[in-house]
């Protein structure tokens, strides 16, 4: 049996877990400039034939995460390709 702190803890994570469902970060809600960066960072990547760059700019995310992973960079996993780029320089 829960005693009545335990059902308000677990009502409240519950809506504390609905609230970041509805949250949920897509493409189509991020900034329209941030949009349109990874457009042209796709169109590159396309151009090129998913082959990497020689710069860390003209590389996918996916790629610089791999360098990131070969080089042991702490919390590579939480960054986005601009701030690895910077971890990889530093």
């Amino acid at each position: 049996m829960a005693t009545p702190k335990q059902v308000s803890a677990a009502k409240r994570n519950i809506g504390h877990a609905q609230q970041a469902g509805r949250k949920k970060r897509t493409i189509a809600s991020l900034p329209p400039e941030t949009r349109r960066d990874m457009g042209r960072q796709a169109a590159k990547a396309r151009a090129r034939g998913g082959q990497a760059g020689h710069s860390y700019e003209d590389r996918t995310r996916e790629q610089l995460y791999e360098v990131a992973k070969q080089r042991n960079v702490a919390g590579r996993s939480r960054m986005g390709k601009w701030e690895l780029i910077e971890a990889l320089r530093s």
